[in-house]
């Protein structure tokens, strides 16, 4: 039986939400697991580990990041190199790509500092990450506030770049799908009648059927 929930339950304390909303929670809806690479104001390569985009084709091929932290080095970078380049990880070099929140400071390369290997872009001035099996050259296009005086912005970018490992987009080897696929963030799912929570979980796709087959 389907229930409705229009304002947060009491069992969820929002205070220990983090800003983030309760429904993001109640709904755990995943999204793809990337990482942003772009090179911060002292030319040291800046990596930061993200969610909360989407792809969308419009003559072209484009990026949303839903939620840009304005004080974090991704958006300061951006907004002014005005170029980036968004890497995805396979499940074997995911805890080197987690390693580049800890290795975050300023002075450091974030990306050699958490075991990985950065490598110019072909197209953009921004790093890439050798070891992530898809890498998506960028451009800055815009910004807005989801509301007057946010702390986030959503961004958009345009994809000018497809560097790709053939054995993922072959399909009768590792493919883009599976254990050796893309990545999906599943934030902390929250049962709206308990308030139990759960981890953050790290997911995967699994093919079902073609479309006509279901």
């Amino acid at each position: 039986m389907k229930k409705e929930f229009s304002q947060c339950p009491r069992v969820i304390d929002e205070s220990e939400l983090y800003g983030f909303s309760w429904i993001e929670h109640v709904a755990a809806i995943p999204s793809p697991l990337i990482v942003v690479t772009s090179y911060k104001d002292n030319g040291k390569p800046n990596a930061t580990m993200q969610s909360w985009s989407t792809f969308v084709s419009e003559e072209g091929f484009y990026c949303i990041f839903g939620s840009v932290n304005k004080d974090g080095h991704m958006y300061s970078s951006i907004a002014k190199n005005k170029q980036l380049v968004i890497n995805f990880p396979s499940r074997d070099i995911y805890g080197k790509c987690y390693k580049t929140i800890e290795n975050n400071g300023y002075d450091e390369d974030e990306i050699t500092s958490s075991g990985l290997t950065a490598e110019k872009a072909s197209t953009v001035n921004a790093p890439r990450i050798k070891e992530c099996f898809l890498n998506l050259e960028c451009e800055y296009l815009w910004e807005k506030e989801i509301v007057p005086n946010a702390q986030h912005v959503v961004m958009c970018v345009k994809i000018v770049n497809v560097c790709m490992d053939e054995e993922h987009y072959n399909s009768e080897e590792k493919g883009r799908y599976g254990e050796t696929g893309y990545l999906y963030n599943i934030h902390s799912p929250i049962n709206p009648e308990t308030g139990r929570e759960d981890e953050t979980y790290i997911g995967m796709i699994q093919k079902l059927a073609a479309y006509d087959e279901l």
